[in-house]
């Protein structure tokens, strides 16, 4: 943990006490503050007292006597409408942070020059930040890695001249934390998302847009436009960052580069890391994604034969792209994470002789943006309440049938992908839906798809059902 003592002494407010909420609530306690906490929900009121927090009703509380108020990151702040909490915070004239704020704050009471990696974007940021935290621990540092990819950032041990803290930021907790300046700063990339939390594409990109505003050294994607016009703006300003431009593609402008799957350094003409070996990798979107770990570890020092050897041995990421099973030539990959169009095209672009689970509560634009990579699929499995929708939208294209549930397509999928001559044909859940309606979280949704997989390849490994096959 690290406990926030720059606020010791202080009455601080608090709201929403969930994963990361209830972690803030315990810091805040731990480093000295008067904390008064709420959540609409009983049950987490009931979790946060018993773990020690005091509750108060914010809605009768003395805004006027609080120093401080923090909102859960899950909570509206502007889009579509404040929270009611942060009304009463705005009319009492208290300053409405989040708990990657109160880790700027400590990293700059505690040690202000401990080397910091943030990273946000639309896609990838998962990932990039795995691979960051992981070669640089295969190169011997002290790594802490949360934020948004599942330990909340004050679970975290505290800042430390020789410990790096490796952040994943989302949009919504950088639009809470107007003080971060992280020593590397990392955008990826920009693609619409989240925009009924912050109202259009201009205000979603100008808030990712703060993270490498105020890096010391700020490593921007190239790839797309709002991506490019920042890239501009930060190269103009006088007192900018040191700007490092990083693309998926041999792009004029990067710095850093991938071209056939190879990352590329300006000025050097040798390849800087053959990611080949890398089965973790694969795809157009993670030589990007390396691109940006490789760029960010040279940043900190790391000899590029370590970042090399560590590119081989990253075991990817749960839920996205994942391997989790192999029977034959057929592979089973979990791409729960992709929770729009755009995050599936990274793992249809991966693969050939597709068998396509997709389906949830759909998204704006559903996978119509995606019809360029259809001929890839070679059937499709529609599953929850997008199922009509996405029928709509592959009719006459793909081969698909309305399986429902994610178990009925799992299995006809991987059945239909046994009998497939394809070199490699492979299983793929990417479903390019949020999973509300049939699972709490993208990472129920993926555990479940890694538990009918197991049962089934346990199923096909049985001697009865070889027994069967041979005969």
């Amino acid at each position: 943990m690290t406990p926030v003592e720059t606020l010791r002494g202080e009455r601080v407010a608090l709201f929403g006490l969930g994963g990361s909420g209830l972690s803030t609530a315990q810091a805040l306690v731990a480093g000295g503050a008067d904390v008064a906490a709420w959540d609409d929900s009983a049950a987490a009121r009931e979790r946060a007292a018993a773990a020690g927090v005091a509750l108060v009703d914010l809605a009768q509380a003395d805004w006027r006597s609080l120093k401080l108020f923090v909102l859960a990151p899950g909570v509206p702040l502007t889009h579509p409408a404040p929270h009611w909490t942060v009304n009463l915070a705005d009319a009492a004239g208290v300053p409405v942070v989040g708990d990657i704020e109160l880790f700027a704050r400590e990293r700059g009471a505690r040690a202000p020059n401990a080397p910091f990696v943030a990273i946000t974007g639309t896609n990838g940021k998962s990932t990039t930040t795995a691979l960051i935290a992981h070669v640089l621990e295969e190169a011997g540092r002290d790594v802490a890695m949360g934020g948004n990819i599942g330990v909340p950032v004050l679970d975290l041990p505290p800042p430390a001249a020789g410990r790096t803290h490796v952040v994943e930021c989302s949009s919504y907790q950088i639009d809470l934390a107007p003080s971060l300046s992280p020593s590397v700063g990392l955008l990826i990339n920009i693609t619409p998302d989240h925009l009924d939390r912050h109202g259009d594409l201009a205000r979603y990109a100008a808030v990712k847009e703060r993270l490498v505003a105020h890096s010391d050294v700020a490593l921007v994607g190239v790839d797309d436009e709002p991506c490019r016009e920042i890239y501009a703006r930060l190269r103009a300003r006088a007192g900018a960052p040191r700007v490092i431009a990083v693309s998926g593609r041999d792009d004029p402008l990067a710095d850093f580069w991938v071209s056939e799957h190879r990352v590329m350094a300006r000025g050097e003409a040798a390849p800087a890391a053959d990611l080949t070996p890398a089965r973790a990798l694969r795809g157009a979107h993670n030589g990007q994604n390396a691109a940006f770990a490789y760029a960010a570890a040279r940043t900190l020092g790391v000899e590029r034969e370590r970042i090399v050897r560590a590119f081989a041995t990253f075991p990817g990421l749960a839920h996205r792209m994942e391997e989790v099973g192999r029977l034959g030539a057929v592979l089973f990959i979990n791409d729960s994470k992709a929770t729009n169009a755009d995050a599936a095209e990274k793992a249809l672009m991966s693969f050939r002789d597709i068998h396509w689970i997709l389906g949830g509560r759909p998204k704006a634009g559903g996978v119509e943006p995606l019809r360029p990579l259809f001929p890839r699929v070679a059937k499709a499995y529609l599953i929850g309440e997008a199922a009509d929708e996405f029928a709509l939208t592959l009719a006459g294209a793909v081969p698909f049938v309305r399986s429902g549930t994610l178990t009925a397509a799992i299995e006809a999928a991987a059945e239909d992908a046994a009998r497939s001559p394809a070199k490699e044909p492979a299983v793929l859940l990417s479903p390019a839906c949020a999973s509300f309606d049939q699972f709490a979280n993208f990472e129920a949704r993926g555990d479940a798809f890694r538990a009918v997989v197991a049962e089934w390849l346990a199923r096909r490994a049985a001697p009865g059902a070889r027994a069967k096959k041979e005969a």
